[in-house]
Parts: structure tokens; C-alpha cells; sequence
């Protein structure tokens, strides 16, 4: 196993890590933009104002994405486990 080899099964790996965790991310972000813009107009100081936005938001996402991102998951773990051969030598 070359140091090339490693690199590039740990390069996949982090891609693969921030393609799935990218979309959740963004939507916990938008959320949180819009609420705190939210409650600097109407100068409500709420702290726990953004949670259940946030929930219902990351659910929604989870529900529409969670097929594709197990999908991404199962891609890069089965061709690791397919190409394990060619690593132990």
C-alpha cells in the first residue's frame, strides 16, 4: 500500500464526508439567517426562537436527502471493501 494510494482513499473519503454533510449544514444556516434577521426587526430577544425552526427545517431536509446521502455512503464504503485486495498488498 503506497502513500499515493492512502492519500487518495482519504482524500474520497473527506470529499464524500463534506457532500453529505453539506446540504443539512446549509439549511441550519439559512434557518438560522432568517430567524436572526427575524428577531432584529421585531426586536424579540428569544434565545430558544431558532430551535424548533431548526428541527423542523434539518427533519424536512433529512426526509427529501437522506436516501442520496446514505446512497453516497454506501457507494464509498462498497467500493473500499470491493478493492481491500489491492490494499493489503
Amino acid at each position: 500500500m503506497t502513500v499515493e494510494l492512502v492519500t487518495d482513499i482519504m482524500k474520497e473519503g473527506l470529499f464524500v464526508i463534506l457532500k453529505t454533510a453539506a446540504p443539512p449544514l446549509f439549511v441550519s444556516l439559512i434557518i438560522g439567517l432568517v430567524v436572526s434577521i427575524f428577531q432584529t426587526v421585531t426586536s424579540i430577544q428569544e434565545q430558544t426562537l431558532t430551535f424548533v425552526p431548526k428541527i423542523v427545517g434539518m427533519f424536512i431536509c433529512l426526509m427529501l436527502l437522506g436516501d442520496w446521502m446514505l446512497n453516497n455512503m454506501i457507494t464509498y464504503m462498497t467500493n473500499l471493501y470491493q478493492n481491500f485486495a489491492l490494499y493489503i498488498r
